[in-house]
């Protein structure tokens, strides 16, 4: 009997995710495992897997669409089953096949153009139909889509149609000409767009001046509304320390001595952070409703600057990688999260995240924790400074941390300990690969 694919709740508390891209069109049949639908996330990529073998009758959401968790996607029929009347038998399972349900509403016959989440190549953009249902603003710039090839990221297609402006007019400075998030911004900041160029009010005789609104995106909403809670629900307090980090540099460069993957000075804070939770386990946390969960493993989430804002995928294990192991995983997350390759499931777990700034010159940061997580470790950059040992004044590379911490789950003399142990292993690093 045929029955309905929903949207499904690939993300935890999301209400809504986009159909980033249907991988065999409707008629097509698929086998248990097969990948019959990509959903895009706020942060992620998810790959939806078929749980049995059948055939896609009818296609309900469309490529680029965003649809409400729990509603209808997709017809599908069991394998050699005829399903007849597509109307009817939509209609029994209560779905308007002209009208669909809440945002599942374009009908397939007349999909607007949209390429996948994270995939480069060219897709056809001859435009068709745009549905009735399509805000003037994204039928202009979608319209105005030409014939021929189009390379574009979702986040700068997004962006675009929110902004009525045609891609038409938008040089890509991606890899073959790829539109990006960058692009779109120019465009709308000199283009006469739904979002004008408005005049500020003059301020003690001052010559005004104007500015443009960039609109939302998804992951950017999404980072706003976790700092936002994590600020309100969870009580910070900070931690600061000074490592000497002249061992740590040395071990660096030795580690890096003719070999293809080069191990960063953030490679190995996140070791040390590892090591430093092995022997303070009560660091090792976080706050659920009903208890402080205590993990056996150490997961750390590294986080990542990308066009569309900040990621944090999660390392597992890390007490049991190698430090050339930490290196190659966190370069396999950076460069996927800069294309939107990451899965659900890497941006999730963890107790403590690591973010970085020293590469921009910032000594000294703190940051905020990301929810669920109990802590965040903010690791300013390596600076040479005059140091006093044994009443002698040497010159040495030391590296500024600072660690928020929530209050709930982990009390400050613990908090203290673990970054006693943290300095302790970036001075001495080899304790930690021992």
């Amino acid at each position: 009997m045929a029955e309905l694919l929903r949207m499904p709740e690939v993300a935890a508390g999301a209400s809504s995710a986009v159909l980033s891209q249907w991988p065999t069109g409707a008629g097509a049949s698929f086998s248990t495992g097969d990948v019959i639908a990509i959903i895009e996330t706020d942060k992620a990529v998810v790959d939806v897997e078929a749980e049995a073998d059948g055939t896609l009758v009818h296609l309900i959401a469309t490529e680029g669409q965003e649809v409400t968790i729990g509603d209808p996607i997709a017809l599908m029929a069991a394998p050699g089953e005829n399903v007849g009347d597509i109307d009817a038998a939509l209609a029994s399972l209560g779905v308007n096949s002209n009208s669909g349900i809440n945002s599942a509403a374009a009908p397939t016959s007349a999909p607007v153009p949209d390429s996948p989440a994270n995939d480069p190549a060219p897709v056809s953009t001859v435009p068709a139909a745009v549905p009735a249902a399509v805000p003037a603003a994204e039928a202009t710039s979608e319209a105005a889509l030409p014939t021929g090839r189009l390379f574009i990221s979702p986040i700068a297609r997004r962006l675009a149609k929110e902004a009525g402006i045609a891609l038409t007019g938008i040089a890509g400075s991606g890899p073959n000409g790829r539109i990006r998030r960058r692009d779109v911004e120019a465009a709308i900041s000199g283009a006469p767009s739904t979002t004008p160029v408005s005049p500020a009010p003059s301020i003690s005789g001052a010559p005004a001046s104007g500015f443009v609104d960039i609109p939302h995106s998804r992951l950017r909403r999404a980072i706003a509304n976790r700092l936002v809670e994590s600020k309100t629900t969870a009580p910070h307090f900070y931690l600061r320390g000074s490592a000497q980090v002249d061992r740590l540099m040395a071990l660096r460069a030795e580690i890096n001595d003719g070999e293809d993957v080069r191990v960063s000075v953030n490679d190995l804070v996140i070791k040390a952070v590892a090591a430093a939770m092995v022997r303070v386990p009560a660091m090792n946390v976080i706050w659920t409703a009903d208890a402080i969960r205590q993990f056996q493993t150490v997961d750390v989430a590294v986080a990542i600057a990308t066009e569309s804002g900040l990621v944090t995928p999660v390392l597992r294990n890390v007490q049991e990688m190698s430090v050339r192991h930490i290196a190659a995983t966190a370069k396999d997350y950076a460069e996927r999260a800069r294309t939107g390759g990451l899965k659900q499931a890497e941006l999730e777990g963890g107790s403590t995240s690591v973010t970085n700034l020293g590469m921009f010159g910032t000594e000294d940061f703190d940051a905020i924790i990301n929810p669920p997580h109990a802590s965040i470790l903010a690791v300013g950059a390596a600076k040479e400074q005059p140091i006093v040992a044994d009443g002698h004044v040497t010159v040495g590379s030391v590296m500024k941390v600072s660690l928020s911490v929530d209050h709930r789950p982990v009390d400050g003399a613990t908090a203290a300990q673990w970054m006693r142990e943290l300095i302790r292993l970036l001075e001495q690093p080899a304790k930690m690969l021992a």
